[in-house]
């Protein structure tokens, strides 16, 4: 007999008083010599099956073996349930059981676990309801993505993991080599002899796709990359991750006001559709860790982002009166808490900031006509900060080289990125989205580390 998914049985596929065929994990048992209870999930929902076993059938030696994490096979008789908290159930005709679970060496066991707990047991911890929603929100979210997009015209875009250019010139990447590393070849001067490597050159992995996006945007108009990138700064916040993984959208002949409207209808596309596919796991998790989950996503949804510049938005910093941990001034880099004050304090909604200090933003952004800010624009969100980064590019190819050699930037690795300014160069732009910010959002979750399977961050790489 086919197996049937508990999610489909909740939904209506499968009818009252037929047999159906249900395969997962047991959550608890409980019951009497006359009659035991099995929940059963097999992780298409985070509703759990209950699984009726009258003992005149089954003997107690059979369900021994049925603990907390076991797997089994049931067959049996979809009926309406009489208990609470379910509206149908299954009367047991027969059981397999796949694999047993030792009560004393499972970690799983009925009880509360803290979240630091459940990091150390990551290969574990999808199969705790917590873990098992945010991974189904995680996926719903990936897919509502290439969905938006693919409605519009881009295109899915791969660009390279391994690469010989830091976009970001922050200088925090991961080293790819092949080199002995307990003998490594040197030059005659005594440096490193990259000539020797696997790519004959210095390599890296990528902190963003965003040069190569813009490369297939000038070519195909609009793109868009998904995929992980790599940062290894030695940030342990609950906000930063060493790999994580990145949407950056590039659209040509866009300039910055065409990308903040993408950026906003992107990100309500997203939510909604969360809220649409995932609601069971989204009040879930708001019963459990954020009562007011709920009301915050939809309120993204029925507000208009507000458009503040920079500027403004230091001149309602400082004339705030609040007393932040790092001090506000015009040409600082603004922190999470400056952020978060312009969205759940002075706005009560998200806000697109944009035309930042030129020092303070990557050498690709447009440059105003003041000479002091770039065409730069940050989405700002309640409970993350800065959730969307980007801005409209500078096409012009004199400006950007002025800007290239005034940070001094190796021209070696960018040649290539210039030829775009050189041979038909269009004003675009673009913006770079955290997928694990959008899913601590949308989960409520307040530790990155819980909304991607296996976490890497400095001093953890397991699993």
């Amino acid at each position: 007999m086919k197996r049937t998914k508990i999610i489909d049985i909740f939904g209506g596929k499968a009818a009252v008083g037929t047999e159906v065929s249900v395969k997962g994990w047991v959550r608890t048992r409980r019951g009497n010599k006359h009659v035991q209870f099995v929940a059963l999930n097999d992780g298409s929902t985070i509703k759990n099956l209950q699984i009726v076993f009258d003992m005149a059938q089954f003997d107690d030696e059979q369900l021994k073996p049925v603990t907390t994490g076991s797997a089994i096979h049931v067959t049996g008789i979809l009926v309406e349930s009489m208990g609470k908290g379910q509206s149908v159930e299954v009367q047991a005709k027969t059981l397999e059981i796949y694999g047993t679970a030792d009560p004393e060496a499972y970690p799983l066991q009925k009880k509360g676990h803290t979240l630091e707990f459940l990091r150390e047991k990551a290969h574990l911890r999808p199969r705790t309801n917590t873990f098992g929603a945010v991974l189904r929100v995680r996926s719903a979210l990936a897919y509502a993505i290439h969905k938006f997009f693919q409605e519009r015209g881009f295109f899915y875009l791969h660009t390279p993991l391994i690469t010989a250019s830091d976009c970001e010139g922050a200088g925090a990447m991961f080293q790819v080599t092949t080199l002995p590393l307990n003998d490594l070849p040197k030059t005659e001067d005594g440096a490193i002899d990259y000539s020797a490597d696997f790519f004959g050159k210095q390599a890296a992995l990528t902190v963003s796709g965003q040069l190569e996006g813009e490369l297939g945007a000038t070519a195909l108009g609009a793109i868009y990359t998904f995929g992980p990138t790599f940062r290894a700064e030695n940030s342990n916040t609950p906000r930063h991750l060493a790999e994580f993984w990145m949407i950056e959208p590039e659209v040509a002949f866009n300039d910055i006001a065409d990308n903040m409207q993408l950026a906003e209808d992107f990100i309500k596309y997203c939510v909604k559709y969360a809220l649409d596919n995932c609601r069971d796991d989204i009040e879930f998790l708001a019963s459990m860790y954020d009562k007011e989950l709920i009301n915050r996503l939809e309120s993204v949804l029925k507000d208009e982002f507000v458009r503040l510049t920079y500027t403004e938005g230091v001149e309602i910093l400082e004339k705030s009166g609040k007393k932040f941990e790092f001090p506000v001034y015009w040409g600082a880099d603004l922190s999470s808490e400056h952020e978060r004050y312009l969205v759940e304090e002075h706005f009560k909604r998200p806000v697109i900031l944009t035309d930042y200090p030129k020092e303070i933003k990557a050498f690709y952004m447009k440059q105003n006509e003041d000479g002091k800010t770039v065409r730069a624009m940050d989405v700002l969100f309640p409970q993350i900060g800065e959730i969307i980064g980007g801005s409209e590019r500078e096409e012009s190819y004199d400006k950007l080289l002025a800007r290239i050699e005034e940070l001094g930037i190796p021209m070696k690795d960018m040649w290539w990125y210039l030829d775009t300014r050189r041979f038909g160069t269009v004003p675009h732009s673009g913006f770079g989205l955290g997928f694990e910010r959008l899913v601590l959002f949308v989960t409520g979750m307040t530790n990155i580390r819980d909304v991607i399977p296996f976490p890497r961050t400095p001093g953890n790489a397991e699993f």
